[in-house]
Parts: C-alpha cells; structure tokens; sequence
C-alpha cells in the first residue's frame, strides 16, 4: 500500500484505504474515494493531483492525496 501522491499517472488503481479523521473521511468518500473503488492519476502539480474517480475528474491537495492509500 502505498499514499496516491506515489501512484504513476495514467495508472488505473484500487483504493484500499482512506485514512485521516471522520469528516475528511467522510470528504473524501463523499467525492467517490472508497474502499475497492477504482482511481487513475490524470497529472500532478506541486503535489496537488487530478484523479479520475467515479466517471469524475477531481482535483485534491496533497495532504488529501496522502491519506488515500492505492
């Protein structure tokens, strides 16, 4: 398991946790990021990624990325 932030874009990965306190958590699933879901890095800038997740492109700060575990 690693964190997205270390996920190689174009690369189609399986969301195997998501981490932090309950109302990030809750964020972050409310956005399409749980457990045995399916997420392709589409670029990365400074850290900060744009994901592609439930037929949706996203963009999410690093520290957000950090806590998804693919």
């Amino acid at each position: 398991m690693v964190p997205l932030t270390m996920a190689a874009a174009g690369e189609i990965n399986s969301i195997k946790r998501v981490g932090g306190k309950a109302d990030v958590r809750r964020f972050l699933e409310s956005l399409g990021f749980v457990p045995g879901g399916r997420v392709t890095v589409v670029s990365e800038n400074n850290g900060n990624v744009i994901v592609n997740v439930k037929e949706s492109r996203v963009a999410i700060s690093r520290e957000m990325a950090n806590k998804i575990m693919v």
